[in-house]
C-alpha cells in the first residue's frame, strides 16, 4: 500500500521539493518568479535520471546555469545547492537533472568549450542564512546605485541588483540606449559597498521580464511567467495578421512590440498562400472592384470600387475572386461582382442572438409610462355632449375636487373656445354656407 502512495505522489508532484507558498513549482520561494521552471517528463523513464551528469540550476528571476555534479549527490528538481562561483560560492535550485539537460544546453546553444562548474554540496543552514542576509541587501544597493550614476551624468538606468550567495559580489544589471563607459562607475560602487562589482547590460524586454507585470489581456506577461528566450519582432507580423499598425495597442509594457504578436503568425501565412493576390483587380460590366480588406481566418474578401476608401462594398469568397479573375482574363465581365449563392448576412453572421445578450442597452429600462388623458381638459372640435362629459362644469362633481385658482382657468379655457366656435358659425350663417353647427351656436348665444 505504501508504494502505491509513492507512486500516486510522485505523478502528481513530479518534484519532491515542493514549493511552501505555491504547492505547484519546485523553486522552493515563490518571491522570486518560476518563469524558468522545467518538467523532467523522463524522470520515471529507467536509466533517464541520473545518466548524466550536469544539472540545470536557476537563480534569480532569468538567471541560470549548467554545473557538473562531480561529487554525484542524489539531486533532485527543487533541491537547493552551493555551487562554484568566480569567486567563492553561490546559492541556487536544481531546475533539471538526467538527459533532459543536454537538449536544454543545445536548446540555450551553450557553446562546447565552455568552462562547466561544479556543484559544491547541498545548501546548508549557514550557507541559507548567509544568502538571505545578502538579498535583503538588494533593494538598497539598486538604489543607492541609481543615485551613484546620476551623480556621474551616466545616461544609463540600472534596473535589479542580484547579489552572489555568499555576498561577496553583486551583479548590476542595467539598460541603456548606447554605449557607456562605466569605469568610474565600477570603483565607486566597490568602494562604497566593498564587494565585487559585475556590470550586466540588459535589453527593455528582459527588465520587463524581470519586474514583471499584467498584461492587457489580464493576464500576466509571458516574458515573467514562461518566457526564457526572446525572438526579434517585425511590423511585417502585424501587416500579415491585418492588425492596426497602431504603436499603443502594438507595444507591450516593454515599450517593443508585443511578443504574442509572433505567436499567431505562421497560421495567418499559411492561410493566406490560398488567397488571391490583392493587386487584382475585378471588373464587371459596370464597375471595376479593388481590393479593400480581407478577413484570412474567415476567408473572405471585401472588393470596394474606390481604391482605400469603403466605397459599395461586395464581400465574396476567395473562390468567386479566382472565378472572376479566371473570366477576366478571358476578356468576359459578368453581371455582378458577387456570387447569387453566397448569402453576405448568414456568412458575417453565423449566430443568431435569441437573447439580446450582444446589446448594449440591455439593461436599460425600455419601458415607457403610458401619459394619463386628463379627463378635466375638454377636447375642442367634439360634441357637446362629449365635451361637458370630459369637462364637468362647476357644479358638476368633477368641479368639487378643484381649487379655486383650477376652476377660474377652466372657466376662461370654455369661454373662449365657445367665443371661437361662435365666430365661426356666424361667419358660415353670413354667407350662406351649410356645415354650421346650430345648436352649438344656439347654445352659446
Amino acid at each position: 500500500m505504501d508504494e502505491v502512495n509513492n507512486l500516486i505522489t510522485s505523478q502528481e508532484h513530479p518534484s519532491t521539493s515542493q514549493c511552501v507558498e505555491c504547492g505547484k513549482c519546485g523553486c522552493g520561494d515563490c518571491n522570486t518568479r518560476c518563469n524558468l521552471d522545467s518538467y523532467n517528463w523522463l524522470a520515471d523513464v529507467p536509466g533517464g535520471k541520473n545518466d548524466f551528469d550536469i544539472v540545470e540550476v536557476h537563480f534569480k528571476n532569468t538567471r541560470r546555469g549548467y554545473y557538473r555534479n562531480s561529487a554525484h549527490l542524489n539531486l533532485k528538481q527543487g533541491d537547493v545547492v552551493a555551487v562554484e562561483a568566480n569567486p567563492g560560492h553561490d546559492i541556487g535550485t536544481v531546475a533539471l537533472t538526467g538527459n533532459l539537460v543536454k537538449l536544454q544546453m543545445k536548446r540555450t546553444r551553450l557553446r562546447p568549450d565552455a568552462e562547466i562548474l561544479r556543484v559544491f554540496r547541498k545548501a546548508k543552514p549557514a550557507d541559507l542564512e548567509r544568502f538571505e542576509q545578502a538579498k535583503a541587501k538588494e533593494l538598497d544597493t539598486m538604489i543607492r546605485s541609481r543615485k551613484i550614476a546620476k551623480d556621474l551624468g551616466l545616461e544609463m538606468k540600472i534596473g535589479d541588483v542580484e547579489y552572489q550567495g555568499d555576498g561577496n559580489k553583486a551583479i548590476f544589471y542595467y539598460i541603456a540606449d548606447g554605449r557607456v563607459d562605466f569605469r568610474q562607475l565600477i570603483k565607486v560602487l566597490a568602494d562604497v559597498f566593498k564587494i565585487r562589482v559585475e556590470m550586466k547590460q540588459i535589453g527593455a524586454r528582459q527588465e520587463a521580464g524581470r519586474i514583471g507585470g499584467i498584461g492587457p489581456c489580464g493576464r500576466p506577461l509571458c516574458c515573467a511567467s514562461w518566457m526564457s528566450t526572446f525572438v526579434s519582432v517585425a511590423t511585417s507580423a502585424a501587416r500579415y495578421q491585418e492588425v492596426s499598425l497602431n504603436p499603443q495597442k502594438l507595444a507591450g509594457q516593454c515599450a517593443k512590440l508585443k511578443c504574442c504578436i509572433n505567436f499567431e503568425v505562421d497560421t495567418y501565412v499559411e492561410a493566406s498562400k490560398s488567397l488571391p493576390k490583392r493587386e487584382i483587380v475585378l471588373e464587371t460590366k459596370d464597375k471595376t472592384y479593388y481590393h479593400f480588406k480581407t478577413d484570412i481566418l474567415k476567408g473572405e474578401m471585401s472588393y470596394s470600387t474606390e481604391k482605400g476608401v469603403p466605397t459599395d462594398l461586395v464581400t465574396i469568397t476567395p473562390e468567386r475572386a479566382y472565378e472572376v479573375m479566371a473570366l477576366n482574363k478571358q476578356g468576359i465581365r459578368p453581371e455582378r461582382l458577387q456570387d447569387s449563392d453566397f448569402d453576405i448576412s448568414t456568412n458575417i453572421r453565423a449566430y443568431g442572438d435569441l437573447v439580446g445578450q450582444d446589446s448594449i442597452s440591455r439593461f436599460d429600462n425600455t419601458k415607457k409610462k403610458k401619459k394619463k388623458k386628463s379627463r378635466n381638459k375638454p377636447q375642442v372640435g367634439k360634441p357637446t355632449q362629449d365635451a361637458t362629459t370630459d369637462a364637468p362644469k362647476n357644479g358638476d362633481a368633477g368641479s368639487k375636487n378643484r381649487t379655486p385658482r383650477e376652476r377660474d382657468r377652466h372657466h376662461n379655457y370654455d369661454a373662449a373656445n365657445a367665443n371661437k366656435t361662435s365666430y365661426y358659425n356666424d361667419n358660415r350663417r353670413r354667407q350662406g354656407k351649410r356645415g354650421y353647427n346650430r345648436n352649438e351656436t344656439n347654445r352659446h348665444h
